[in-house]
């Protein structure tokens, strides 16, 4: 029964976000894009609240793999969508696919969704606001095929990815987690500046997930 009342309230609360992402699209289409990528992240909340089924837990990521094709084909979901969908490429179908990866290997293969809730965030809070602050600071700006990135987006990348893991492994119990942190921080960082075209969606939460793991 828990699994079906997890299901409804993870698509209650996807479409609060999207109606509530009507607002902020209004200030721009950055704006009401970022606000879904980050706020989005939090469903894992839901997931390892309400999920012990494996199939349960992939339905919504799942689903939204599909939705968020279609709405990039059709713009169904014109909030989450930038003006120009080429920019980004299938960005917001990356962010579901991870977040079905992610379902099927923490709750089912490794039986660890705590792993996926830290690599799920920093995808949400660290790429999203790596993007948000890189474009508020004036900072050196650098190209990675037709992506632009600053030193401001990776600096904050670096940070909030460091804080996020830095708490992840030390309720783990992990030794040397400062040190763990640190490295994997710097990793991810890396991988988050040379992604393009919304691959940044699979890179960071895949191999959050495979350093933590190796890390532990």
């Amino acid at each position: 029964m828990n699994n079906i009342i997890g299901i409804i309230i993870s698509y209650i609360f996807i479409g609060i976000i999207i109606i509530m992402a009507k607002f902020f699209e209004r200030k721009g289409k950055e704006v009401s894009r970022k606000f879904i990528h980050i706020m989005l992240s939090n469903w894992w909340f839901i997931a390892m609240w309400f999920f012990d089924n494996l199939i349960a837990v992939s339905i919504v990521p799942l689903s939204f793999v599909f939705i968020n094709y279609i709405s990039y084909k059709k713009n169904l979901i014109s909030a989450m969508e930038r003006e120009d969908i080429n920019k980004d490429g299938l960005g917001t179908v990356y962010y579901a696919l991870s977040l079905f990866m992610l379902s099927i290997f923490t709750f089912g293969i490794i039986k660890k969704p705590e792993i996926g809730l830290y690599a799920t965030l920093i995808m949400g809070y660290g790429d999203g606001l790596a993007a948000v602050i890189g474009k508020k600071v004036n900072s050196i700006s650098y190209k990675v095929g037709k992506t632009y990135k600053t030193l401001a987006g990776s600096c904050t990348m670096l940070f909030i990815t460091f804080f996020i893991i830095a708490i992840g492994l030390y309720s783990m119990q992990s030794s040397l987690w400062i040190l763990k942190s640190l490295l994997i921080s710097i990793i991810i960082t890396l991988l988050e500046a040379i992604s393009i075209k919304g691959l940044d969606n699979i890179t960071v939460p895949i191999s959050t997930c495979l350093l933590l793991i190796v890390m532990l």
